[in-house]
């Protein structure tokens, strides 16, 4: 047995450095020229910014599902490469506030605040007015109020709204207090009222309290007095009326997904995901996404063709791979949350979710380290005690980026690991890592194009994303699920 064992460890190795040349000889399809030409088309105009439940989302869906079909992965779907979900999309077709007779215009004076559009007529009568509306272990402005079934307003500044986590707190604090509706006091809201026609969800808007941003004119009609940071804190007396009608459209949007089987253990999965929608076009403007997520979108496609390529060479993956694009990512991560509520495979027996998520920029405010060579992982710490140090070593292996992991901490103010699709898994409790290059100042505007895309390093986190997904599909056993699953949503 002891001259067996040093025979064993050298055939290990000498295996696992076949595997290494294997895999980097199928790398080799990664390439910048190749991302470009998949790019050009995902970010190009005809695909109109890719909204979802839009034409222009279609003729992507259409574009990936075709290229899905020329490396004959198979269909995810029951023999289709689509996977459609319903998509509901609310117009306003009549609003309406009156103020002791006075008449108070939408999208002028008052729009719709929450996520969801509400329905029917609100007689105002009584208004608990609670200022800022901040309620900690510190300090509580609802103190001596009486909210239930109340409306309740606060104020905010625009520079307040800027910071999303504060601001939803407070939103929360409000609609948690037993109140009726809320009104928000600001000035900072859209006054196009084109922005409310058309808005959609993922599932049938229930809006268990109203919330509203109102104009400083309307507040004050509403409690006649000034608002100010002196204004007190009571329940003030009103004669208003909120009327709000508004219209359901029945659409569709779908996720795209092609699969190449496994061998010996085939019945695990390994998915690799990215979202191909993004915000469409206002009027004529479009707004190409080729960040955001082309250049992720781009990633899949080509890391299934590189994975094909190996297939035609006989190079099969143990476990089956599971190429993926959603959409409905920009308008709340609505893709992958009904794919992780209707599977098309065990969630059980998925071993990772690799999720690209812009990866062809580099992060302007990264002014340490080489930014020519660094990618975001996020999340690879939050489910296994296995996937970063694998991570690590797959990246010292092949890629030698350097890996950063700032935005991975729990306390960063921006909590981008709850802001992608790969979250829908990890609440499965799914192991993830979430690949990123950080936000700039093209992050959602129409200038996220083309021209701005580092091929050169994009090609390179690519294929960190391929190794690493090459080692999941090859490794022995899954990955260990032996961390608890934080259970704060987002």
């Amino acid at each position: 047995m002891k001259k067996l064992l040093p025979l064993l460890l050298i055939a290990a190795s000498l295996n696992a450095s076949a595997q290494n040349k294997t895999a980097e000889k199928f790398a080799a399809a990664i390439t910048p020229e190749a991302l470009k030409t998949k790019l050009s088309v995902i970010a190009g105009a005809e695909m109109e910014g890719r909204e979802t439940a839009t034409e222009g989302q279609r003729k992507a869906a259409a574009y990936i599902e075709d290229h899905f079909k020329k490396l004959k992965l198979l269909p995810g779907d029951s023999g289709k490469y689509q996977m459609p979900y319903p998509v509901y999309q609310d117009s306003i077709t009549d609003a309406a506030f009156d103020v002791s007779g006075k008449k108070f215009a939408f999208a002028t004076d008052f729009s719709i605040a929450g996520s969801g559009i509400p329905q029917g007529t609100f007689t105002i009568g009584n208004i608990a007015f609670a200022g800022k509306g901040i309620k900690d272990s510190t300090h509580n402005d609802y103190d001596s109020l009486d909210t239930k079934q109340q409306w309740v307003m606060i104020t905010v500044s625009a520079e307040e709204e800027k910071s999303f986590r504060s601001f939803y707190r407070r939103i929360i604090a409000a609609a948690q207090s037993g109140a009726a509706g809320v009104l928000i006091v600001s000035d900072n809201f859209p006054k196009d009222n084109s922005v409310y026609k058309g808005r959609m969800y993922l599932k049938p808007s229930q809006v268990k309290t109203p919330l509203f941003f109102v104009s400083k004119q309307l507040a004050e009609a509403l409690i006649n007095t000034g608002i100010n940071e002196n204004t007190a804190r009571k329940n003030y007396s009103t004669t208003a009326q909120l009327q709000i009608s508004k219209h359901i459209n029945n659409l569709q949007s779908t996720n795209v997904i092609g699969v190449l089987p496994g061998t010996d253990k085939k019945s695990q999965y390994v998915f690799i995901t990215a979202h191909y929608d993004h915000l469409g076009k206002q009027d004529s403007v479009i707004y190409y996404g080729a960040d955001d997520d082309g250049s992720g979108t781009t990633s899949v496609l080509q890391m299934a063709e590189a994975f094909a390529k190996a297939r035609d060479k006989g190079h099969n993956p143990r476990r089956t791979i599971v190429f993926m694009t959603v959409s409905g990512e920009e308008k709340g991560l609505w893709g992958s949350e009904y794919y992780t509520d209707h599977p098309l495979f065990n969630l059980d027996s998925t071993s990772v979710d690799l999720n690209i998520d812009m990866v062809g920029r580099i992060d302007p405010d990264r002014n340490y380290g080489d930014s020519t060579n660094y990618v975001y992982p996020i999340g690879e710490d939050k489910l296994s005690s296995d996937l970063m140090r694998i991570s690590d070593s797959i990246n010292n292996t092949y890629t030698h980026l350097e890996l950063d992991r700032k935005f991975n901490d729990p306390n960063d103010p921006n909590r981008f690991y709850y802001r992608s699709d790969h979250y829908n898994f990890a609440d499965k409790g799914v192991p993830i890592i979430f690949y990123f290059n950080g936000v700039h100042a093209d992050y959602h505007r129409p200038t996220d194009t083309i021209d701005k895309i580092n091929f050169g390093l994009m090609a390179k986190r690519v294929k960190l994303v391929f190794y690493t997904a090459w080692d999941m599909a090859n490794r022995d056993a899954m990955l260990k699920r032996d961390l608890p699953l934080n259970a704060e949503k987002r």
